[in-house]
């Protein structure tokens, strides 16, 4: 290819390393871009979950429900807790303090079908031994948030479960080693009760900060491949050929 002159300077591209720089950019620039819209869609996530806070609770029956369209919704299920089929979620943090999420399924009154309910935090023993939770008896009305179950994808261990302490709330996993017939999502408990359990929920962070930092690396990396590009095939001139 031609070279080009420009002051003391001259510029000698090359087809291959071109045509490489190029697409290096072109698929740079276009994960940044991807990246900018999961931001502005975890933004207008979190908006949405802001709006719904401020409106009545969804009642939760015998009815089929859809989970989206209850996510991130305050709700309230009447019904009995069923204890016996608890599961703790491990590695769960509060005030700097390691414990456990207490995870129990809450059969609905009128119906066979059960929802999973976050009742909040508790303590990790020194020697791992589950502790011991207060249930209340009979018939308890339940106010929460409708939260998503957690994903597969996030496991990086294969020992996700073990006994009934678990990694991840996984649905598919719930159903299966408990066979009861749960909604697609969990409630995380608000209501107050005499249990000693902590519900001190954060709001969530649905991750828009870190899209936008992924997008910046995209973007530097786009920047740098064009620089790397230019340094290489950027040469000062010999003053003996200017002349």
């Amino acid at each position: 290819m031609s070279a080009f002159r420009i002051a003391h300077y001259e510029f000698r591209p090359r087809l291959w390393t071109g045509v490489a720089a190029v697409a290096g950019i072109a698929l740079t620039l276009a994960l940044g871009q991807w990246q900018i819209g999961r931001a502005q869609y975890k933004e207008e996530l979190q908006q949405r979950y802001d709006t719904l806070r401020l409106q009545p609770a969804i009642s939760i029956g015998a009815q089929p429900v859809v989970a989206a369209d209850v996510l991130l919704r305050r709700v309230e299920v009447r019904g009995e807790f069923a204890p016996e089929y608890t599961v703790y979620v491990d590695n769960r943090i509060y005030q700097h303090q390691p414990g456990y999420h207490v995870a129990m399924p809450l059969r609905i009154a009128g119906s066979q079908r059960y929802v999973l309910v976050n009742r909040g935090w508790i303590a990790a023993s020194r020697d791992r031994t589950v502790p011991a939770i207060h249930t209340p008896a009979g018939e308890q009305i339940v106010q929460g948030t409708a939260v998503a179950f957690s994903e597969r994808y996030l496991e990086l261990s294969t020992q996700v479960a073990e006994g009934n302490i678990w990694q991840n709330l996984v649905q598919e996993r719930y159903r299966q080693a408990t066979g009861l017939d749960v909604r697609p999502f969990v409630i995380q408990q608000e209501s107050a009760a005499a249990d000693g359990l902590q519900r001190e929920w954060q709001r969530p962070d649905l991750g828009r900060n870190t899209h936008l930092a992924y997008a910046f690396q995209w973007y530097a990396l786009s920047l740098a491949i064009l620089i790397y590009y230019l340094v290489t095939h950027v040469k000062r001139r010999d003053p003996a050929q200017q002349s």
